[in-house]
């Protein structure tokens, strides 16, 4: 690999978490042959700049606070980004069930309340299921919130 090569890709993994596919496309991207781009990720893992499970933690903990992604979403993202399944359960994990519990509510009354003036309950329900599933959330946190929220609002 040559010398500017391999500058390059240690600022490239220097700058921010990355995961082995992102790093390999990169090498490949730098017109490395396929010998090198597999010495070169050997080497950064060698020195400490390559480690999937932090990946996996940075990303899991950043699209959840900055993009507020639920745990699916989160997974998913990280199987196409060819994450073991090992990682994804480490990173996973560095999301505290309290705050994840909090934030899950918060958007779920956003969204009730954007959706004040619908007057059909099955379709004020089919589009905050929809909404919730898009960022990520369980399904069935999803529809027991919903139908817990539904009792509440028929009680006044």
């Amino acid at each position: 690999m040559l010398l500017q090569t391999k500058a390059a890709i240690t600022h490239y993994c220097e700058y921010q978490e990355r995961c082995h596919s992102e790093v390999r496309n990169k090498l490949y991207e730098l017109g490395c042959t396929t010998p090198e781009v597999e010495d070169g990720i050997a080497g950064l893992i060698e020195i400490g700049l390559l480690n999937e499970e932090r990946f996996a933690r940075a990303y899991a903990r950043g699209k959840f606070r900055m993009k507020q992604w639920g745990r699916e979403k989160i997974k998913q993202q990280l199987k196409l980004k060819k994450i073991s399944d090992y990682c994804i359960k480490n990173g996973l994990s560095e999301i505290d069930a309290e705050e994840y519990d909090r934030i899950f509510q918060k958007l779920m009354e956003k969204k009730v309340n954007e959706l004040k003036s619908e007057r059909s309950e099955m379709v004020l329900k089919s589009k905050i299921y929809r909404y919730m599933v898009q960022k990520g959330y369980e399904r069935d946190m999803v529809i027991d919130l919903l139908n817990n929220m539904i009792k509440e609002k028929k009680k006044y």
